[in-house]
């Protein structure tokens, strides 16, 4: 009797991780956020006790891993919804080598060394920083890069609504430009913008729900 509770909870608490998981949406791994990782963890604590222990009540795993559960679908929707809140969870991306020269400030901030930054250059066959126009560091702790003659950067400026001042001092460009054609193009407020990104010195424009660029 007791191997066949031991299997109904295994199969049972397989199933609930299993629809937790889901509620990721299709993320790769290695892009999970601390907050992702902390709350599977405890997910997969919770289950490993609960299975294990036979004389302790089913709810009381089922209750905890349903909590957690909410806890995380809140946190996606809330980091799918705010930018702001979205940065704070999972951080933003870190630019690191800007025109051939390695910002080492920034490297310091985010506790990254040049061993780490030369093995991943060599990991994507890049010889030489000096080719490199833009490398950013990504909350994942991937290393994106862009060499020089390929296809330029662009970086948003406006993402989810709001403008982004850091990408504006990457980029060169003012808060003041990016509201003046937004005014051209009979925008009052950036809010309404999904998505937008300068091109050409012209700015791209994607509102929200909806497709259309303008």
């Amino acid at each position: 009797m007791d191997y066949i509770v031991l299997i109904w909870r295994t199969v049972l608490f397989y199933t609930i991780i299993l629809v937790s998981l889901r509620l990721l949406g299709k993320r790769e791994v290695g892009n999970l956020s601390v907050f992702d990782v902390v709350v599977f963890l405890l997910i997969a604590e919770v289950a490993s006790d609960t299975i294990h222990s036979i004389d302790l009540s089913v709810w009381k795993g089922i209750v905890p891993v349903a909590v957690l559960a909410f806890v995380q679908l809140t946190m996606a929707f809330m980091t799918m919804k705010y930018k702001r809140f979205r940065d704070t969870v999972d951080g933003e991306p870190a630019l690191v080598i800007r025109d051939g020269v390695i910002m080492e400030d920034t490297m310091r901030k985010h506790r990254y060394n040049l061993d780490d930054l030369l093995q991943q250059l060599r990991e994507q066959q890049i010889g030489t920083v000096q080719n490199i126009a833009y490398a950013f560091l990504e909350s994942s702790g991937r290393l994106s890069v862009f060499q020089k003659g390929e296809s330029p950067f662009l970086l948003a400026v406006i993402m989810d609504g709001e403008i982004q001042e850091r990408h504006l001092l990457v980029t060169g460009h003012t808060r003041e430009e990016v509201e003046e054609k937004l005014a051209e193009q009979g925008i009052s407020r950036p809010d309404a913008v999904f998505y937008a990104v300068f091109h050409d010195k012209e700015l791209i424009i994607q509102l929200k729900s909806t497709s259309q660029k303008l």
